[in-house]
């Protein structure tokens, strides 16, 4: 039943630590690129075995869906970049959500969830899926009682919870838990960064110096999330307003959420719409201007930069090499009962 990986064996007085390896001294200008050596998490919320095992059986468990047929990996599927490899999230009875599903890789970093930030935790974020009528169309009270109603998540709910028992409160943080496993693996950018020259090739290298000179890139995937955790809008034209919905400030009219650009290459399609297929359609069009450069509040970060098809070939060679191994992740084979 316990089975977490890699992750068990790093966690230290409910702190996640260690969770990379650092073998070279980095470069002064490149220390901003080199992940964290831990994640963060809530006070009320610290990382332990039991909640990221009984996290994991949640997240993967078709039983929170209405139905019995979704779960939460079925928009982000580990085998798929933590992602879904379609254009717009598909639910119960083939329901067709109105964006693309993001990653769920690195969200524990995040300041804000979902591609319009509306949920400012991983906890807040945890219970949306599950009451979507377009995803998992379920009601949190049935939920409660559905899962009170399982002798093996009782039991699981109290070693990881003591004395708070099965809750909204409980789904979600043990959700959000298992989620803060879920982060990028060093990957030969990292070695890059910390160092080591040959770890990646020239090309990646050129794409790289593309990145944060004229492409300016970096402008919104900065850090070693290469993502600014705000808000753009990139020009793609259709109808969707983004965070102008949340709050109506102009600059975020069409305006989403910036994605981490870890394991990019694991992720297609991409926005918010799922309508690019590429890393090279994805590199054009935020680095020259937007689908649509006159459309109404384009961010001022998206400029025509007039990056030529050999350098967005450059900045994709980069990008590349911001693919880490898989997470040593497998989902469970059998589930409480």
């Amino acid at each position: 039943m316990r089975e977490f990986g890699r992750f068990g064996a790093l966690l230290t007085g409910g702190v996640l630590a260690a969770m990379l390896t650092t073998t070279a001294v980095a470069k002064e200008d490149m220390s901003k690129w080199i992940r964290p050596q831990s994640v963060p998490a809530p006070k009320d919320n610290q990382i332990t075995p039991e909640r990221i095992e009984l996290g994991k059986f949640l997240y993967f468990d078709t039983r929170l869906s209405r139905d019995g047929t979704v779960s939460c990996a079925t928009c982000h599927n580990p085998e798929l970049g933590w992602s879904d490899g379609v254009p717009k999230a598909i639910g119960i009875e083939g329901r067709q959500g109105p964006r693309n599903s993001p990653t769920v890789l690195n969200t524990a970093y995040q300041r804000h969830q979902f591609w319009d930030g509306r949920a400012k935790s991983l906890e807040e974020q945890a219970l949306g899926p599950i009451q979507a009528d377009v995803e998992m169309d379920m009601d949190l009270d049935k939920l409660v009682e559905r899962l009170n109603g399982i002798k093996g998540y009782r039991e699981l709910f109290e070693k990881a919870y003591p004395g708070e028992g099965i809750t909204k409160d409980t789904i979600a943080k043990a959700i959000a838990t298992f989620e803060r496993t879920v982060v990028s693996t060093e990957a030969p950018f990292d070695r890059y960064a910390k160092g080591d020259e040959s770890a990646i090739g020239d090309r990646a290298k050129r794409g790289f110096a593309l990145f944060t000179g004229k492409g300016k890139c970096n402008n919104c995937h900065d850090g070693f999330n290469f993502t600014d955790g705000s808000f753009h809008n990139l020009g793609l034209g259709d109808a969707d307003i983004g965070r102008y919905k949340l709050k109506k400030r102009a600059s975020w009219f069409h305006a989403f959420k910036t994605p981490t650009l870890r394991d990019v290459t694991k992720t297609a399609p991409y926005f918010h719409d799922g309508s690019i297929k590429t890393l090279e359609e994805a590199t054009a069009v935020c680095g020259n201007g937007g689908r649509f450069p006159n459309s109404k509040n384009l961010s001022p970060l998206i400029e025509d930069r007039k990056l030529t098809p050999e350098e967005i070939r450059l900045i994709v060679d980069f990008l590349k090499t911001l693919e880490g191994e898989p997470l040593n992740i497998e989902a469970p084979k059998t589930f409480p009962m």
